[in-house]
């Protein structure tokens, strides 16, 4: 009997998918994993700091103010999932270098710094995100950015 066994980034896109679920946003949830020698290192997803009220209970500011999607970042009470997911391996102690994120959404400027600062080499995402200057800082740092099919949240197809 045989079966069919997802490729290794279908495999780790679905654990990101599945970190997604946890997301508290109410207007995007993304989910992402760090993987090194395909071993998932750390997961994370987009909510506020441990211990707080996320948006889904008090509301959403930028919502309320009619802050489009991708400005105004600094006045969200969440943290990014990429953010997280990197935040984690930092109170855990993992090392991170020479890793590589899998993320439901393209990374944006804040987020892609840190994964330039934090060592990750390559980044696959499913759904993309209109954000010029990270895809500008990506390519400068020698990261790759990888679009994976399947961005219909069903799961990459590749």
């Amino acid at each position: 009997m045989t079966t069919t066994r997802p490729s290794w980034d279908d495999y780790f896109m679905q654990f990101a998918l599945l970190a997604r679920t946890r997301a508290t946003c109410i207007r995007r949830q993304v989910g992402a994993v760090i993987v090194r020698d395909r071993q998932v290192l750390t997961t994370g997803y987009n909510g506020a700091p441990r211990g707080m009220q996320h948006a889904a209970e008090v509301g959403c500011l930028r919502q309320q103010r009619g802050v489009p999607s991708g400005q105004r970042a600094e006045i969200c009470r969440g943290l990014h999932a990429e953010q997280n997911a990197i935040i984690q391996a930092a109170y855990q102690g993992i090392c991170i270098r020479d890793s590589v994120l899998y993320c439901t959404n393209a990374p944006c400027t804040i987020c892609i710094k840190m994964i330039v600062n934090a060592g990750i080499r390559r980044v696959y995402y499913l759904e993309p995100y209109q954000d010029e200057l990270s895809a500008s800082i990506a390519a400068e740092a020698g990261i790759e950015l990888v679009q994976l099919s399947g961005a219909s949240g069903e799961g990459p197809s590749t």
